[in-house]
């Protein structure tokens, strides 16, 4: 060894360890081996033959190093054996983890991984299991390529750095170490040190396991039949649907604060799947979406601040316990949908940023790297390692985890480089375009729907951005489903006026179906409408309780009429009075009152008419699905459409009247000369209403010219309520 090589092994910047610990050849000495090992505050450290367990070499300091070493009669490539020592009194005998040459990555790993094309990273960087030559442990790999030294760290070695120093693959950047004796459940981290500056502890991006926070390890855990998946009949079914035409009615949750136990814990995985599912199938919604769930310190950032990609928050419980809770829903027939968040990422000193002492994750320019908003940090798209992380991030979750889909949170953050930004670097053509980001997404999306058919990609972008849910052999980003976020202002900034003001902005109402057809939307009452002073849905409607109450069942039925998928926050279904709280539980002790049960009563029936009627759901995308027949009621308050299914006998009313004001004799144009019967009345007394419903739920149409039709018929409009009716068969006399 020479003084140059023990030199940097003792400053820590040796970046191939294996080469000089471990066994090798005695030079000029067949046979023999000489073996290093470097062993801080070690006393009286032994070598131990495996094959000859009555041998004991002991091993010499080597002066002026932390190094002892011995000669053992035999090859290098024959040496078994075990290093016992004593550490501040407390004895032990381990594996020498530079005995082994192993390396879980080839070549064609490294040139993928540069590339940008390997989807299956997450099997060969993070933390593996395995054993090798017949010891069992754990292969740990970690891309830093501008570190000068990395070294394993955890409970196993006193968090001491100094003990376990990495390999660097030349050209790849990757370190690597197969650390013998480990085992799941083992806390790690990676003692850092950059090219300028001190030593740092930084979790791994790749854990797929971490500690419950406050805590930041990561933690060693073993995918490997972890979880025997009972879902094969959903998953099939899965991959032959076609989600456009089908009923997708999305209950959105924050795992952290459905439902608290009494003494305000949360709830395990398990016990969400046990409590959430009943629920989800009295209330007849198709889809469970959930807020992130990948580990994030922070828990008011609602789990939109992730530092472990890989990892489902430990809050909760294990990863096998969330494929548990999947399982079980798609046992049910129920859907899951999981907000992944690849726009940003925080700036907590344990997780990816500054990551190798550089700006490795992230932009190196501020005006690039830096969101202003929220404080977090921009994932550096046009680095082919990190679209490679997000790629392999996505894919990891869906066949992991068995998610049915993925809800791109704030893809327009993504698609402009001026998102909220006065000062922002313009792309190579002058414009405002993020070109790396644009070709990530349209990467993600193409892989995803290529590896997963059946599975629903689904973008939050609040722009015109032109072709978000179109496929990128058409010239769009490859999304399945884009929120519509337009509707959704629209219409709750209508339902916020006083009624008598409402006639001045009835276009907010029709609107929406100038641009219906030209995405796959999704319909959204999401989280972010019922924080920061912004009110609950029910604190939003005008009037008093009963009024507001009604206004809210007026908006479901609306939204449910109006083309687009439907998804619904938790508690509005009920009308939670007060703004969602992260820290705790949904008001369920409102719900043995009238009113709330009432309106949950509502929701869950319209979950099921909704379901239940093709024409509710089957052509939500084209024209031919929707016809206004009354779309000029701005003094009136009442607005009337049909939604139309394949099959024309399937045709669907709607009829709603906005105004606080009752419509008596209220005349309609209808398409087809046939008694209608009554599928839903939101003002029903069951729901909480008045209970004046049709008489007999049916009325007939007449031969009497209204709204452009030859037939019409003439119904009582309760204030602030919805008809839905269905024409029967055509009765000839």
């Amino acid at each position: 060894m020479t003084a140059t090589d023990s030199t940097a092994l003792k400053q820590g910047r040796h970046v191939d360890p294996h080469a000089l610990l471990g066994p090798h050849p005695l030079a000029g000495e067949p046979g023999l081996s000489i073996v290093r090992a470097l062993l801080p505050e070690a006393e009286s450290p032994c070598l131990l033959p495996t094959d000859q367990p009555q041998l004991l070499y002991p091993l010499q300091w080597v002066p002026g190093d932390q190094l002892f070493e011995t000669v053992v009669v035999a090859e290098p490539t024959a040496l078994r054996y075990q290093l016992s020592v004593t550490e501040q009194g407390r004895a032990r005998v381990f594996a020498d983890p530079y005995a082994f040459k192993f390396s879980i990555l080839g070549d064609q790993d490294c040139y993928l991984f540069a590339e940008g094309n390997h989807y299956r990273i997450f099997e060969k960087l993070g933390a593996h299991a395995c054993t090798v030559a017949g010891v069992a442990g754990v292969n740990f790999a970690v891309w830093a390529p501008n570190a000068q030294r990395i070294s394993m760290v955890g409970e196993f070695n006193g968090w001491d750095g100094r003990r376990h120093p990495m390999r660097l693959r030349p050209g790849s950047g990757i370190w690597e170490l197969f650390m013998p004796g480990l085992s799941e459940g083992d806390l790690y981290k990676f003692e850092i040190l950059p090219r300028t500056g001190s030593v740092f502890l930084k979790t791994d991006p790749f854990a797929f396991y971490t500690e419950v926070p406050p805590g930041t390890a990561s933690v060693v855990y073993d995918r490997a039949g972890k979880h025997q998946w009972r879902d094969e009949q959903w998953m099939q079914q899965r991959a032959r649907s076609n989600a456009w035409e089908r009923p997708v009615a999305i209950y959105e949750v924050h795992a952290g604060s459905w439902r608290r136990k009494a003494d305000g814990e949360f709830l395990s995985y398990r016990e969400l799947a046990d409590q959430l599912i009943p629920y989800v199938l009295e209330m007849g919604f198709t889809h469970i979406e959930f807020l992130p769930l990948a580990e994030h310190p922070y828990g008011p950032s609602w789990g939109y601040q992730i530092s472990n990609f890989y990892a489902p928050t430990a809050r909760f419980g294990r990863p096998d316990d969330l494929m548990d809770l999947i399982d079980r829903c798609h046992q049910h027939n129920i859907g899951v949908i999981l907000d992944w968040v690849p726009a940003h990422f925080p700036k907590d000193a344990h997780a990816m940023a500054w990551f190798d002492g550089t700006c490795l994750y992230e932009h190196a320019d501020p005006r690039q790297g830096e969101h202003p908003d929220w404080g977090t940090l921009i994932f550096n798209y046009g680095r082919h390692e990190i679209e490679n992380f997000l790629i392999a991030n996505a894919l990891y979750w869906l066949e992991t985890f068995h998610f049915d889909g993925l809800r791109v949170d704030a893809v327009a953050s993504m698609l402009y480089l001026d998102y909220s930004k006065k000062d922002w670097i313009p792309n190579k053509y002058g414009g405002n375009e993020n070109l790396e980001a644009i070709e990530f997404i349209k990467h993600t999306n193409a892989v995803v729907h290529g590896q997963f058919p059946g599975v629903m990609m689904i973008a939050e972008e609040s722009t015109a951005w032109p072709n978000v849910s179109r496929p990128t052999d058409h010239g769009g980003l490859g999304f399945g489903f884009k929120w519509n976020m337009g509707w959704m202002h629209d219409v709750l900034f209508y339902l916020q006026k006083e009624p008598i003001h409402r006639r001045h902005h009835h276009d907010k109402l029709t609107f929406g179906i100038v641009y219906a057809f030209n995405e796959n939307f999704i319909l959204s009452l999401s989280h972010d409408e019922v924080v920061h002073l912004k009110k609950s849905l029910l604190g939003k409607m005008p009037g008093t309780e009963r009024q507001q109450f009604a206004n809210l069942r007026l908006l479901y039925a609306f939204m449910y009429g109006h083309p687009g998928k439907k998804l619904v926050f938790m508690g509005g279904e009920f009308g939670q009075p007060s703004e969602w709280n992260h820290d705790s539980g949904l008001e369920w002790a409102l719900l043995p009152k009238p009113a709330h049960q009432g309106l949950q009563h509502f929701v869950s029936d319209l979950n099921k008419l909704y379901a239940r009627e093709p024409a509710c759901h089957q052509v939500d995308f084209r024209g031919a699905g929707f016809e206004w027949l009354d779309a000029s009621g701005a003094e009136t308050g009442v607005l009337a459409f049909v939604r139309k299914a394949r099959d024309p006998r399937e045709a669907v009313l709607f009829v709603l009247n906005f105004s606080d004001q009752a419509h008596r004799n209220y005349r309609i144009g209808v398409p087809y000369p046939v008694a209608y019967r009554e599928l839903l009345h939101s003002d029903a007394s069951e729901y909480g209403g008045s209970g004046a419903t049709l008489p007999g739920q049916r009325v007939t149409a007449e031969e009497f010219f209204s709204h452009g039709y030859a037939f019409s018929m003439v119904l009582n409009l309760p204030p602030l309520s919805a008809v839905v009716l269905k024409p029967g068969p055509l009765v000839l006399e």
